[in-house]
Formats: C-alpha cells, structure tokens, sequence
C-alpha cells in the first residue's frame, strides 16, 4: 500500500524544499530544459536542513517522531531480522490480545523467542491491535511465552512501543495491573538472557510490563518515560498547553537515558528517523542485538541473575533522611 504523505510541524522546511525541487524537475522534463544546478543547489539545501533540524530536535519533537504513522513497528523489523518467525497465540486464560505479539523465530541461526507490541496501520487494524495498548492478557501471554522460553533455554527479545497499558473499564476489571505486576516480578527470576528494544514509544506501566531486562536498547529517536508527556502535563498543570515543558523535565530522550543509567545503549537511526530508511535502521538494530545479546548469553545461570539485579538496583537515588 502506497504511504500518504505526512509532515511533522518542524519537517516543513524540508517538504518545501522537496515540493520545490520536484516542480523544478518536473517543469525540466516538460519543456526540455537542464536544470542540473539548481537541482544539486537545493539538494545540498535539504541535505544541511536535513541534519540542522534532526541534531538539535527538542525532547517533545523526539516524542512526535517516535509516533510517526510511517515508523517501523514491530512486525516490520521482525520481518527484516529474523526468519522462520511463528506466532504464538493466547494466554490459556481469557483470549489472544493483538497488540502484543509473540513467538519463535531465528536469529543469526539462532532460536530465539519475540516478545513485541504492535500498532496497527489503517483503522481496521489499529482497532484490532487496540492503537497498540496492550490488555491483561497481553501481557499474561507475554508471560506464558517467556516460561516457555525458559523451559526450553531460548534468549527473550522484547519489542517495546506503546504509549501505555490499555486502561478501559474491561482492562481494570480483568486486572491489568495485577498482570503486569507479575510480570515485572517473574522476569527478574527467568533463567535466560533478556534483551530489550524500544523502537517508538516506551510509556508507562505498558512499557515497564515486558522491560524488566538484562539490556536495554533505545533507538536514537523513541522514548521511554514514566507517563506521556500529555498525560504529565495533565496532572501536573492540568493544562496539555505544558506538554513541552513536560517532556524536557521527564528526561525520555535515548541519550537522557543513558546518562541515568537506565538504557545500554543508543541505536542509531538514518538521519530523518527510522521511517526516511527502515532497511538501515533494522541493520543497526540487528547489529546492536547481535552485540548485547552475544554479552549475555553465555553468562552462568548465577551471573546473569545477578547482573539483572544489581542493574536495577543501581537506578534512581535514594536518600534516608530520618
């Protein structure tokens, strides 16, 4: 299906320039005429607005662009780095929730097992996958399939991108937080290498409910945060008009995250983000699992639990005052 075209409020320097620059080609080939310069001279005019709009994006457009409708989700990247990838369904409980998908798949050769959310495209899908917010029994098929993993020894890969847990009256009545509480307790105690990956948004609990890791991987423009910055805004002020004054002070950038000790590690992205070449961003991403991956899994049972420990420890500061 062909994409639609869609700008963010600060891409628009760069879609002028573009509009300019094919009305020049296209008027060229009508009349028949070289306009060889003035082609390379605004290339070279979107090449440098290119690059002075994406190295200094402010943190709220780094949210807006991990929310682009054209950014790779899940099933985009799963489908570029591994194979044999086979879908696992339900959680032996209620029903089988699609906004998070699960399975076996290959990596580099290797078994492995994808934990992943998945937004959805058009309106028929993003309503199937619930805009990508998981319910309960997302995230206690989530679980069933890291215990599986568990039994048969296959390294977890979790694929995080929601902007939260779905929080609806049926969500709360089927005890969602219950269900990524457990969650967050039982991955501190699986026996095998866990790696995580926010490809877009990381938000909230709904995040948190498949990121308990041994590594964390951000990629350069996704984010991950205690709450949206809408929503912070919201409580905070009770105003969404502070949604930037939001988004600087809850520090969710990926090079934010590091600096807190919260990620490993910054996945680079084309110039523009992960949508302007998917292609190159799933190389990066399949050469940073193959890194983080290869520095876990052969730890001892003893070493690997620990080491998830003491990661988790270390976050935060903590003051006794009495």
């Amino acid at each position: 299906m062909e994409k639609t075209e869609f700008t963010l409020e600060f891409e628009k320097p760069l879609r002028d320039l573009q509009h300019r620059l094919e009305e020049l080609l296209a008027a060229s080939e009508e009349q028949n005429f070289d306009v060889s310069a003035e082609a390379e001279t605004i290339r070279d005019r979107l090449t440098e607005t290119k690059r002075r709009i994406y190295t200094d994006l402010t943190s709220w457009q780094r949210v807006q662009l991990s929310r682009h409708p054209h950014r790779p989700y899940s099933l985009d990247y799963i489908g570029r780095i591994f194979t044999n990838f086979q879908e696992l369904h339900g959680d032996r409980a209620y029903g089988d929730d699609q906004a998070l998908i699960g399975g076996t798949a290959f990596f580099d050769g290797q078994p492995v097992m994808i934990i992943a959310q998945q937004k959805g495209r058009e309106v028929k899908e993003n309503l199937r996958r619930n805009f990508g917010m998981p319910h309960p029994e997302g995230y206690r098929k989530a679980l069933r399939l890291m215990n599986m993993a568990d039994r048969f020894k296959l390294p977890i890969l979790c694929f995080i991108d929601t902007k939260a847990a779905y929080a609806g009256v049926g969500s709360e009545e089927r005890h969602v937080s219950e269900a990524i509480a457990r969650n967050l307790r039982e991955m501190t105690l699986l026996k095998v290498p866990i790696i995580g990956i926010i490809i877009g948004e990381g938000g909230s609990g709904g995040a948190l409910g498949i990121a308990v890791v041994d590594r964390l991987l951000v990629q350069e423009y996704a984010y991950y945060s205690v709450i949206p910055p809408e929503g912070c805004a919201a409580i905070l002020w009770r105003d969404r008009q502070f949604t930037e004054t939001a988004a600087d002070a809850l520090k969710l950038g990926a090079r934010e995250l590091m600096e807190q000790g919260i990620a490993d590690a910054v996945v680079e992205e084309p110039l523009g983000g992960a949508h302007s070449d998917p292609d190159t961003a799933a190389d990066s991403l399949r050469t940073a699992l193959r890194k983080h991956l290869a520095a876990v899994r052969d730890l001892s049972t003893e070493d690997l639990l620990e080491q998830r420990y003491n990661k988790y420890r270390r976050m935060g500061e903590f003051r006794n005052d009495g």
